[in-house]
């Protein structure tokens, strides 16, 4: 039976392309406006996965979305890291000379700043997603607006790329977690990824308390975020990634983790992809 996959955007979105470069067979689309939607379809079983940016390698991680994952009842299955080309669309017949605004979500926005910093004429509009942008320019003819997209979106809604790659950064990469309601089965011998949150006493020194034995035992920590705890004044709840040699370290050094900690989620284990993948031969 064909998966569905919830992702945050519409066909074209970069989202979708993720979603492509993860689940490499054919697959439908759930098409979500916002996280809080993906987090919702696939809680309810409107699709089989999601799949959700979680960190940009120019503007860092996504926040709210870690508390999302957090507080829903899905489990971090898998991850997939995906350079992100921006490329600046208009209807047949534009040029960068006839734009009057260019619309895309604002994180796209943010990554393609120097490009757009002498043509202070162009107005830029924020809106929800980068392929509706375009799609919208396409169904509504929009002369005079052009928006910033994947290069999958100029091909899905008939578009021109005026400018491709115009990504500030051409080391610009995503990263995007699979979640879904159980976790695949993984190879005891390859390591694994553990995102995990706690909360630390809120004592001098107990923080480091939790890091020194990841350290003493050879766990990488890839990423380490702080959200405050809601209702407890200058009190955290940590995000964290750890890279372990493989599940059995992973669970053992977790549960002893537990011992030292005030409040624990485990929000998944999985294998650690630790490779941008090639997007360029993608079938949408």
């Amino acid at each position: 039976m064909t998966k569905k996959i919830a992702i945050q955007g519409i066909r074209g979105a970069f989202h979708h392309e993720a979603a492509a470069l993860y689940y490499k067979s054919q697959f439908d689309i759930c098409e979500c406006m916002t996280f809080h939607h993906l987090i919702e379809a696939v809680e309810a079983g409107d699709a089989d996965i999601g799949v959700m940016a979680i960190e940009n390698s120019m503007v860092g991680s996504m926040l709210p979305n870690l508390a999302l994952i957090r507080k829903s009842t899905l489990h971090i299955v898998g991850e997939v890291y995906m350079r992100i080309s921006q490329n600046l669309m208009a209807l047949p017949g534009e040029s960068i000379q006839t734009l009057q605004e260019v619309h895309s979500h604002p994180m796209a926005i943010m990554q393609c700043e120097s490009f757009f910093h002498n043509l202070q004429d162009i107005r830029m509009v924020e809106s929800v997603d980068t392929a509706l942008s375009a799609k919208e320019i396409s169904e509504n003819q929009l002369k005079g607006i052009g928006a910033i997209a994947s290069e999958a979106a100029a091909k899905i809604y008939g578009l021109d790329i005026l400018a491709p790659s115009i990504e500030t950064n051409k080391k610009n990469y995503t990263r995007f977690l699979i979640l879904g309601h159980n976790g695949n089965s993984i190879d005891p011998a390859i390591p694994v990824k553990a995102s995990v949150a706690f909360v630390a006493p809120h004592l001098p020194g107990s923080l480091a308390a939790v890091l020194q034995p990841l350290a003493e035992a050879g766990v990488n920590l890839s990423m380490v975020q702080s959200l405050p705890l809601i209702g407890a004044n200058w009190e955290y709840i940590f995000h964290a990634d750890m890279i372990f040699q493989n599940i059995a370290s992973a669970r053992n050094i977790i549960n002893d983790l537990r011992k030292k900690l005030q409040a624990t989620w485990v929000m998944g284990i999985y294998p650690s992809s630790p490779e941008i993948q090639d997007n360029t031969k993608m079938k949408l």
